[in-house]
């Protein structure tokens, strides 16, 4: 699956290589209701064509219009949607929210297509990275990725943007649990991935909207199913499929690794994995056992929300005692 900043970045960098100016806008920051997240992108072309979203539709409409009247001239901008301070005038947004886009003016040469090419590798999951820009001039570095946190960090006239490929929660196996984690997943904006061999199980499951194997997950895993923007979760209480699946998680660059059981039982199955498995002790640090945030939960969905959470606290660069 594709998603939009894909989509965006791989179409400027094809009108970067036809030699096209190409304007490439970055949500900064959101305050109230608004419809797209920080990170998010659009592109527009000097020939008036675009991709992308940054709104409902009504920034996007004014952007396009002050891009054909010649401003953004400069190398890089940044603008505010949304309170009516603009000094084309009150912009406001259906939603009642305001947004700050960063605004950035490339040219259509080799530096901008190399490094459009970049931004186009890391959202394939190829790399992880964090594009710095100087909100001066315009500058711009790029930097491997090593750490979770927001997906853009303003400071000292500066914009750190992490840039990596559509969040994957891949789920080793079905359960009620991995029902509910699916439909939450999902909601979150999670590309989210089902594995299980089991015909007897997989033949009555019924989820829409998303990928659906019948593999072993551990297979999947081997074979390049992870990158560093997966979380792997195992809640099926199959050891042959838990257990196997932790095996091959621990050797990729997934953010997030975590099976469920009880304390009694994810002892137990630390002891199988360092005997049968040969694991280190970093390599047991990165499985969360028991799995989720301790939030009292006993229903799957109840499971599945407390499994959610702890993907997102991490994913977000929160440690567990700041909660």
């Amino acid at each position: 699956m594709q998603h939009l900043d894909l989509q965006v970045v791989q179409q400027a960098g094809q009108w970067a290589r036809d030699g096209l100016r190409v304007w490439l806008c970055t949500v900064l920051c959101t305050y109230g209701s608004a419809p797209r997240a920080p990170g998010s992108l659009l592109a527009v072309s000097e020939s008036g064509h675009w991709v992308g979203s940054l709104s409902g539709g009504c920034v996007e409409e004014d952007f396009l219009e002050r891009v054909a009247a010649g401003e953004f001239a400069s190398r890089v901008a940044v603008v505010r949607y949304g309170d009516g301070s603009d000094s084309r005038g009150n912009i406001r947004l259906p939603c009642g929210g305001i947004l700050d886009v960063l605004v950035e003016n490339l040219p259509g040469d080799c530096a901008s297509q190399a490094h459009l090419a970049q931004l186009e590798a890391a959202l394939l999951g190829r790399r992880r990275l964090l594009r710095e820009v100087d909100l001066g001039s315009g500058a711009f570095q790029l930097h491997d990725d090593h750490s979770q946190g927001p997906r853009v960090e303003q400071g000292e006239g500066r914009v750190r943007l992490r840039i990596g490929a559509a969040q994957r929660l891949l789920l080793a196996g079905y359960s009620s649990v991995a029902h509910f984690c699916a439909e939450f997943g999902k909601g979150l904006g999670f590309e989210v991935v089902l594995c299980d061999p089991r015909d007897e199980v997989m033949d009555n499951v019924v989820l829409g909207g998303i990928e659906i194997r019948r593999e072993l997950p551990s297979l999947f895993i081997a074979n390049g199913g992870c990158h560093r923007d997966t979380a792997v979760v195992a809640l099926t209480h199959d050891p042959k499929i838990d257990d196997l699946a932790m095996l091959e998680a621990v050797r990729t660059e997934a953010f997030y690794i975590g099976v469920m059981g009880s304390r009694a039982t994810s002892d137990k199955r630390r002891e199988r994995l360092r005997r049968i498995g040969g694991l280190s002790d970093g390599e047991m640090a990165r499985i969360h056992a028991p799995i989720g945030l301790n939030l009292g939960s006993k229903t799957p969905a109840e499971i599945a929300l407390a499994v959610l959470a702890d993907i997102l606290r991490t994913r977000s660069g929160v440690a567990r005692e700041a909660l």
